[in-house]
């Protein structure tokens, strides 16, 4: 090779690097933010149009279940910024949020919302250069109808896997009333004004136990297999655990699927199977709660005891396992596992009589027995007082005789065989 001919060589590599780099950076551009640039985020082209090809996919990592209207907030929370702190499943490299109006009266206007990792547990400050504002088609802005929801577009953030992330949102107008889930066993918080892109926690001197309008924090992960979604009750939204410090017991089976499934609580405290109470039925929300979340491939039904604890009671065993059955079919007609639980122990509080008993104990049977699921869960079994089966273990007892402690919570969490998420469908005819 002449020497000219070697220059020219070198000089056609070069321009390949500059080339290459470049189209590198623009790609960076055009995908948003990097992990560590917390400058405000910029209208973008979607995220697929400008990120490579890739395997990964949108699924859930926290969700909750939207339960009623807000007492008192006729007027929502305008010139307020709401701050809610929520704990993550499984991580990701970008993320995604759902907002409700579902109770709202009249629309509800965002008109700046954003997504952060927080710099410390429970904490509303974020962590160095996370911060990311979020978009809606492109826009800052967006506004719910009443009844509605809205699914913000893709922010480039790297999510960690059980940690907490800070939801921010601001609506400078009216918009009452609020869309919310009351017992939320986390601390969230308020600041006047429009703090969103704020992130210090130092305005945020309002403290509340719910989450406002946000019911969905998805992310786009390549490594988990999907969401397993779970509908209950106070028992699942885990109302006598420790505030702040994710003891629910689905908190527990989300550390030890240990980012293999995304874990979300569809708990509403007070929720019955078969008709309205706190919350729409598990019958009315099963769609809107469950199956359409993103990522489902499992469904866990942890529903019965308070068609039978609470008036009006329902005292035909018939009706609850129909409506076990109900639930079942829809989940396997999305081609979803379906793993049901049995009713725990509530003898010793002051509804309990034997005729209850008895509706509980024939419920159970059938859950057992029947084949209404693909899988069963024996909470009752795994909680019980050996000496006296009608009561929960005292060790697992949080003293109301109904909801379990902490270790109760554990042992929920512990009791369900991970197994049962990858069994195929077995309750034929069901």
């Amino acid at each position: 090779m002449t020497k000219r001919n070697g220059y020219a060589l070198l000089a056609a590599l070069a321009a390949v690097v500059v080339l290459i780099s470049g189209a590198v950076f623009a790609g960076a551009t055009l995908g948003g933010h990097g992990p560590d640039d917390d400058t405000q985020a910029r209208p973008r082209t979607p995220l697929r149009s400008a990120a490579p090809a890739t395997s990964a996919s949108w699924i859930g990592t926290w969700s909750t279940a939207p339960a009623f209207a807000e007492p008192g907030t006729e007027q929502g929370f305008p010139g307020r910024s709401i701050r809610n702190v929520v704990h993550t499943s499984i991580g990701g490299t970008s993320a995604r949020i759902t907002l409700s109006n579902l109770f709202g009266v009249q629309p509800l206007r965002i008109t700046h919302a954003s997504i952060a990792v927080a710099a410390t547990p429970g904490a509303p400050t974020a962590a160095n250069g996370t911060m990311r504002r979020l978009l809606f088609g492109g826009s800052p802005s967006v506004v719910i109808p009443p009844g509605g929801q809205v699914v913000s577009d893709p922010a480039l953030l790297k999510v960690p896997y059980d940690g907490d992330l800070l939801v921010t949102t601001y609506s400078p107008t009216p918009s009452g009333p609020v869309t919310h889930h009351p017992r939320a066993r986390q601390t969230s918080y308020l600041a006047e004004g429009d703090r969103t892109e704020d992130p210090l926690g130092n305005a945020y001197s309002g403290q509340t136990p719910y989450w406002r309008y946000l019911t969905a924090v998805d992310v786009l992960n390549g490594r988990a297999e999907g969401a397993v979604v779970v509908i209950g009750d106070s028992i699942t939204d885990g109302v006598t655990s420790t505030a702040g410090a994710n003891r629910r017991w689905t908190d527990v089976l989300a550390d030890r699927l240990d980012g293999r499934y995304g874990v979300l609580n569809a708990g509403i405290s007070g929720n019955r199977l078969l008709s309205d109470g706190t919350g729409p039925s598990g019958l009315a929300r099963f769609d809107r709660d469950v199956l359409s979340r993103s990522g489902a491939k499992a469904v866990v039904v942890v529903l019965g005891i308070n068609d039978i604890l609470r008036p009006p009671h329902e005292l035909d065993p018939a009706r609850i396992t129909s409506g076990l059955e109900q639930l079942a079919r829809q989940a396997r007609a999305r081609g979803l596992r379906v793993v049901g639980s049995t009713i725990m122990p509530f003898e010793g509080t002051r509804a309990h009589t034997p005729r209850l008993e008895a509706v509980r104990d024939s419920v159970n049977e059938a859950i057992r027995t029947r084949g209404i699921f693909d899988a069963v869960v024996d909470f009752d079994e795994a909680l019980r007082d050996p000496y006296a089966p009608d009561r929960l273990l005292p060790a697992y007892d949080s003293g109301d005789h109904l909801h379990p402690s902490d270790e109760g919570y554990r042992r929920m969490g512990t009791a369900f065989d991970l197994a049962a998420l990858n069994r195929s469908a077995d309750a034929a005819g069901v």
